[in-house]
């Protein structure tokens, strides 16, 4: 989930706003997205009477062309919706457990967790992105469906040019992809690797989107596509089926809300655990005063981190796939228990992690009864002239998933089988310890960070936000959010500024680079654990100021805010 920081590319974050100047202000329609020839598709379909759902639709398939990395045929994520009417829903396409799956898979003969659950062909879930993106066509699109597809195929057909970028994080990722023959054959031409200029074709690739342009989601589900996948499954040891890809199904859910200061937050339910998180931390911020000394200084850092400490904890016990485990939102959001978990905050202090636990087991100091209640990522925001607002990521996982092309379709296949609890209390490859109800079961989705957000104010349209990034998904969009709800900056200002990071365990305060030095020396003198690292998710934003739209990407690396 973390392509942006494992591809082999270096950044430099600076301590100071880069783009401190007010930004450029559009009328009728903005996409924000990490690559910019998916920006551009996505705003051509808005320029041509497309909706916002429309022009997410084509984002995302263009993205599986043009960003390889974590755009996907191959994996699968999450939609927020937000009608220009009120109306809100979220679409629910996260991976889902194969039907020969069982808890203990990926448990080696020495009781430990293997490394199957990230390379291999058995560390793939079902996909889901095509399925997702056909269900919001179908209910809530305007355009015809091969209208959305066909600039993916052609971007596949014809290529495009190699960026920089992209050369990056081909070298980035090139061991792992040498591993694999049909990923050698295309993206590192046979060992002949594509530099920055050179022109990128997918033929495999365009024959499978012809398909789903000329079918829809059975042109994937079912089939050629389908067949052809699921023989390659049988012959190396994967467990993904015809059955299984015919009986994948998107699942529209309730958006979580919820209300901080005169703002009102529509997010993500489970099986992210994101929506919970940001409500939760949010919470415990209100009324504490945390931004008196501005952003990033010690005192906001010292209190968005207790926040972050205590919202892990309770990840790790209470959160999971709501189809097969009684996920107790309504207890962790329940502002008793908020309170609670904001009273044991020190002010000065950092709190050790060993000494903070899983909260609901102390339920009882908030008389609340729980247990009876019913990296490789990438995020793009679409907001278009009626009003209508659309909030997707979507992810292999790790950078090129698990590495492996599907023969003959050219697309990669996820690593998404890691983000369960392979092992309940052991750590996963972003080290988010997980418990039994992220344990492994078949047909169950694991649990996610990911975090797409809409926020209004007064009723209307304010904020779209989201962001890749693993485990740190649901601290960095907390903290864009926070930098234009609380210190009043402007969508590009918040996401430039550095950002932090604390999951509980390990105990490390994860610092962006770049962070003021006055603040690093009082936190240690506070009695945290500091790691610096070069970033915290890779946030973009749109918001709305009085009908005027704003963008926020990290320009630094390749996003476009694309917009007229």
């Amino acid at each position: 989930m973390q392509s942006w920081m494992r591809a082999g590319l270096v950044y430099l974050v600076l301590s100071v706003f880069v783009f401190a100047s007010a930004p450029i202000q559009y009328k009728h329609g903005m996409v924000v997205a990490q690559e910019p020839l998916a920006a551009d598709t996505g705003l051509a379909i808005l320029k041509a009477g497309g909706n916002a759902i429309d022009a997410a639709v084509a984002v995302g398939f263009a993205l599986a062309v043009t960003h390889p990395t974590a755009g996907n045929l191959g994996g699968g994520g999450f939609m927020l919706i937000r009608l220009a009417n009120g109306k809100t829903t979220f679409l629910d396409f996260r991976e889902e457990a194969p039907q020969k799956a069982t808890r203990e898979m990926y448990i080696g003969p020495d009781g430990n967790p293997t490394k199957d659950s990230i390379l291999g062909w058995r560390s793939s879930g079902v996909p889901g992105s095509v399925s997702g993106f056909a269900l919001a066509h179908e209910k809530y699109g305007s355009k015809p469906w091969a209208q959305l597809v066909e600039p993916a195929v052609k971007l596949a057909r014809d290529g495009f040019v190699m960026s920089k970028v992209l050369q990056g994080e081909i070298e980035g990722s090139s061991k792992m992809l040498g591993t694999d023959p049909e990923s050698t054959r295309i993206f590192l031409r046979g060992g002949h690797p594509y530099v920055a200029g050179d022109t990128f074709k997918q033929p495999e690739l365009a024959a499978t989107l012809e398909r789903i342009e000329k079918q829809g989601a059975k042109g994937f589900y079912e089939g050629e596509t389908a067949q052809r996948l699921a023989e390659a499954m049988a012959a190396h040891g994967g467990l993904i089926t015809t059955a299984d890809l015919k009986g994948y199904k998107t699942k529209q859910r309730e958006p979580l809300q919820g209300d901080y200061k005169d703002f009102h937050i529509i997010t993500s339910p489970p099986p992210s655990a994101g929506g919970v998180g940001l409500l939760q931390m949010m919470g415990m911020l209100a009324g504490t005063d945390y931004q008196s000394d501005g952003a990033d200084s010690a005192k906001a850092v010292h209190f968005e981190a207790e926040a972050m400490r205590r919202f892990y904890a309770d990840r790790s016990e209470y959160l999971g796939d709501p189809d097969f485990y009684n996920v107790p939102v309504k207890s962790l959001l329940d502002p008793k228990y908020v309170a609670w978990r904001r009273s044991t905050i020190d002010p000065l202090r950092a709190t050790p992690s060993d000494s903070v636990a899983p909260g609901l087991a102390h339920a009882a100091v908030a008389h609340i009864d729980w247990r009876h209640e019913s990296d490789e990522t990438t995020h793009f925001d679409v907001v278009d002239e009626k009003g209508n607002a659309v909030a997707v990521t979507y992810t292999l996982n790790n950078t090129f998933g698990n590495g492996i092309t599907a023969p003959g379709l050219g697309f990669v296949l996820n690593d998404e089988m890691d983000d369960f609890a392979a092992k309940p209390g052991v750590p996963n490859m972003f080290g988010v310890v997980g418990g039994d109800a992220n344990a492994i079961e078949a047909g169950k989705r694991p649990l996610s960070s990911m975090t797409p957000t809409i926020i209004t104010r007064n009723g209307k349209l304010f904020m779209v936000v989201g962001a890749p990034g693993g485990s740190r998904i649901t601290t960095g969009v907390m903290q864009v959010i926070l930098d234009v709800l609380d210190f009043h900056m402007n969508p590009q200002e918040a996401v430039d500024l550095p950002r932090f990071h604390e999951q509980w365990k390990p105990d490390i305060l994860y610092l962006q680079n770049g962070f003021p030095d006055k603040a690093f020396a009082a936190l240690k003198q506070m009695g945290y654990d500091i790691k610096l690292i070069g970033g915290v998710a890779r946030v973009e934003a749109i918001v709305d100021e009085n009908g005027m739209l704003e963008g926020g990407t990290e320009s630094r690396l390749n996003g476009k805010i694309a917009a007229y």
